[in-house]
C-alpha cells in the first residue's frame, strides 16, 4: 500500500512539473507574437505619446487599404550590430523596443533589422561606408575609445538608420551625434548619462519625425508675406530649414489678385515695418475666415538701438501697421507700451561699472501649459509689449507665453533708460506682491474659432455683392489667429559672400541665437538657454492643426541625478537594503523551504 502510495506521488509530481513546464513554454511563445510593457514612472517616459499613437494607427488603416502593395511597407536598416560596448548594446536594446511599440500599432508597415556595418571584406566595407555616409547628407560615423579586458580599444560606429520606402532610399536618422575625424570620443561614464540617455529619451520624436518625412505624399503651404519690410529671408533661414521638412514655404507679396492665398493653408508675417493697405488686409481677413490660419510677429513701439547705446536712452515711437485693428476684431489686442520682467537676460553697456546689466526689456517668456509651450525653455523676447485677450461667443482666446509674477508694464510708448536697473538694487521688485499669479502678463496669445468679418459693414454693395470678389462677412471654416508682441524672435544671425558669378550668398552662423545668449557666450560665461526654435516649429504644428510631434516635443522627461551627499550620509543604510536584504530573504526563503519539506515528509 505505501509503495502504491509512493507511485502516485511521484507520478503528481511528474504531471505538475510537466504542466509548469508547459506553461512556460507556451507564455513564452505567446511573448514572441505580443509586446507588451508598464509604464510605472512619473512622467511616463516609457509610454508613447497620443500623437504617436494616432499617427502609427493613421499607418495601419493605410495598410490595410493598400494591403497588395508592399512597396507601402518602410523598411529601417539600423547599423547598430554586433561586438558593441554595453553602454551602446543598451541603447540599440532601446531603439529594438521602441520600434517593437510602434509595430504593435502600425502593424507589419514598419518592419526593420540590425546590420553590422563592421562585418564583411574591407573592399565591402568601404562600399557601405560610403554610402551610409552620402557625402555627408547621410549617417555621420562615430569613433569610440573604450576599455576592454583592462586595455584601451577603439572602433568606429554607425549610430543611424538607412530608411527605405516604395525601393529607394528616402531619409536618414542620426541617432548619436558624429564625431570629427581624428577625435574620438571617450565612452566614459558622462557620456553615457548625457548624450546616450538624451539620444534615449529623444528616440521617439526622431523616429516619428523620419517616418513622418518619409510617408508624406505632399506639404502643406505656409506663405511668409513680404512687401511691408518684414524680415529677410536670410534672417530666417534657420527657421526655414527646420520647417521645410514638414512644409512647403513660399515667399508671397500680397499684390492686386484676390487669389494669391488661394491653396496656403498658414501664413506668417515676422515684423513688418511700414502699414498694411486695406486690400492687404482683405485678403488677409478672407483668409482667416475660409480657415485659415495666421501667425503674427510684430512691434507695436520701436526706437533707434544706437541712439540709446550712445546718450544711454532714448524715445520710442510708435508703429501704424494697421493689423492691430484687424486682430482686436479677432480676440487680440496689443497694447503700445513696453513689458519689463525681472526674469531676463543681460545687456552689455560701454560705459556702466558693471559689464553686464540685468535688462528687464529682454524678458525670457514663461510658458503656460497651452500645447505649444508646454515643456519648452524660456522664449526670448526683446522689447514685447502687452496683449490683452477679448474673449467671444464663437471664439476661445488663450494665452501662450507670459511673463513671470515679478513683472510690469512701462506707460505708452515709454523713454528707455540703461540707467533703469539701478534703480531696483540688487534684488529688483518691479510690483507689489511679487509672488502673485496675476502679475503675470500675456506676451502671445492665441484665438481660435469663428469670427467676424473684419471688413462686415464697411465696404460698398457694389464690391461687396459681387460674386466675383466671393467676399464672406463670417467664417465659413473655424480659424487660427496668433499674435507674438514681438518681432524679431526667430531672426538668426547669418554671414554673407560672394559666390562666383559675384552674387551675395547668406547662410546662418554657426551660434545658433534662438537658443543661447549670445552676450554670456561671447564672455566664456554658461550661456542662458532659450526654446525660441521649439517655440516656432511647436506653433506652426499646432497652427497647421498636426500634432504627431508636438505632443512629443511637449513631453516633459525629468532625469532625476543621483544625491552624492545623501548617498554618503546614508551609505550603511543602502547597502544593507542592496547587499544584506536580499541574502537574508534568500536564507529565510531556504529555512521555509526545509521547514515545509520535513513536515510534509514526516507526514507521509
Amino acid at each position: 500500500m505505501a509503495e502504491s502510495t509512493g507511485k502516485m506521488k511521484k507520478f503528481y509530481n511528474w504531471i505538475l512539473l510537466g504542466i509548469i513546464v508547459g506553461v512556460v513554454i507556451f507564455l513564452n511563445i505567446i511573448g514572441t507574437f505580443v509586446y507588451s510593457r508598464i509604464d510605472m514612472t512619473e512622467d511616463e517616459r516609457y509610454s508613447l505619446s497620443t500623437g504617436t499613437i494616432e499617427f502609427l494607427g493613421k499607418m495601419n488603416e493605410q495598410n490595410s487599404v493598400k494591403k497588395s502593395k508592399k512597396a507601402s511597407r518602410i523598411y529601417l536598416k539600423i547599423y547598430l550590430e554586433g561586438k558593441l560596448p554595453a553602454e551602446v548594446k543598451r541603447f540599440r536594446n532601446a531603439i529594438e523596443d521602441k520600434l517593437d511599440e510602434f509595430k504593435e500599432i502600425a502593424g507589419d508597415r514598419i518592419e526593420y533589422t540590425f546590420i553590422d556595418p563592421l562585418s564583411g571584406t574591407e573592399s565591402e566595407q568601404r562600399a557601405l561606408f560610403e554610402i551610409l555616409y552620402n557625402k555627408a547628407q547621410g549617417i555621420i560615423p562615430l569613433e569610440i575609445v573604450y576599455q576592454k579586458d583592462g586595455s584601451q580599444s577603439q572602433m568606429t560606429l554607425w549610430p543611424g538608420a538607412e530608411i527605405e520606402y516604395e525601393g529607394f532610399t528616402k531619409n536618414y536618422i542620426q541617432f548619436l551625434p558624429g564625431s570629427p575625424q581624428g577625435q574620438p570620443v571617450q565612452l566614459s561614464k558622462e557620456f553615457s548619462e548625457q548624450t546616450i540617455q538624451n539620444s534615449i529619451n529623444n528616440l521617439e520624436y526622431m523616429l516619428v519625425s523620419a517616418l513622418k518625412r518619409v510617408i508624406q505624399s505632399s506639404r502643406p503651404r505656409i506663405a511668409f508675406i513680404n512687401g511691408h519690410g518684414e524680415l529677410k529671408e536670410r534672417e530666417t533661414q534657420r527657421v526655414r530649414s527646420l520647417l521645410e521638412k514638414y512644409y512647403s514655404i513660399e515667399d508671397v507679396n500680397l499684390n492686386d489678385s484676390l487669389r494669391v492665398l488661394d491653396g496656403f493653408s498658414g501664413v506668417i508675417i515676422a515684423r513688418p515695418r511700414t502699414a498694411y493697405s486695406d486690400k492687404d488686409l482683405y485678403l488677409l481677413d478672407q483668409f482667416v475666415l475660409k480657415g485659415g490660419s495666421l501667425m503674427c510677429f510684430f512691434d507695436k513701439l520701436t526706437f533707434p538701438q544706437d541712439s540709446l547705446y550712445k546718450t544711454g536712452m532714448t524715445h520710442t515711437v510708435r508703429t501704424n501697421l494697421g493689423l492691430d485693428r484687424m486682430l482686436f476684431d479677432y480676440g487680440i489686442r496689443t497694447n503700445d507700451n513696453y513689458v519689463v520682467d525681472v526674469r531676463c537676460a543681460p545687456i552689455q553697456t560701454p560705459f556702466a561699472k558693471q559689464s553686464l546689466l540685468p535688462w528687464f526689456f529682454y524678458v525670457a517668456a514663461t510658458p503656460t501649459k497651452h500645447p505649444i509651450a508646454r515643456n519648452i525653455e524660456p522664449v526670448m523676447l526683446r522689447y514685447a509689449s502687452q496683449i490683452q485677450l477679448i474673449p467671444g461667443e464663437q471664439r476661445l482666446v488663450s494665452p501662450v507665453l507670459t511673463t513671470s509674477t515679478n513683472s510690469n508694464i512701462t506707460g505708452m510708448a515709454p523713454l528707455i533708460s540703461l540707467g533703469m536697473p539701478m534703480n531696483y538694487g540688487k534684488v529688483p521688485v518691479l510690483v507689489d506682491n511679487p509672488t502673485s499669479e496675476n502679475n503675470k502678463i500675456c506676451i502671445a496669445g492665441i484665438s481660435e474659432g469663428r469670427f467676424d468679418s473684419h471688413f462686415k459693414n464697411r465696404l460698398i454693395d457694389e464690391f461687396a455683392k459681387n460674386k466675383e470678389s466671393g467676399f464672406i462677412t463670417k467664417s465659413t471654416k473655424e480659424g487660427k489667429v496668433l499674435v507674438v508682441a514681438n518681432g524679431s524672435f526667430i531672426a538668426n544671425y547669418y554671414d554673407s559672400m560672394p559666390n562666383k558669378k559675384g552674387q551675395m550668398m547668406y547662410r546662418p552662423i554657426s551660434f545658433n541665437n534662438l537658443r543661447y545668449d549670445e552676450v554670456m557666450a561671447q564672455m566664456r560665461m554658461q550661456p542662458l538657454i532659450y526654446g525660441n526654435q521649439e517655440f516656432i516649429q511647436n506653433m506652426v504644428d499646432y497652427m497647421m492643426g498636426d500634432n504627431s510631434v508636438l505632443d512629443i516635443r511637449s513631453k516633459q522627461i525629468d532625469i532625476h541625478p543621483i544625491n552624492k551627499e545623501k548617498v554618503k550620509d546614508q551609505r550603511i543604510k543602502y547597502i544593507l537594503i542592496n547587499v544584506a536584504l536580499p541574502s537574508l530573504l534568500v536564507i529565510l526563503f531556504a529555512i521555509l523551504l526545509f521547514y515545509l519539506r520535513k513536515r510534509r515528509f514526516a507526514r507521509s
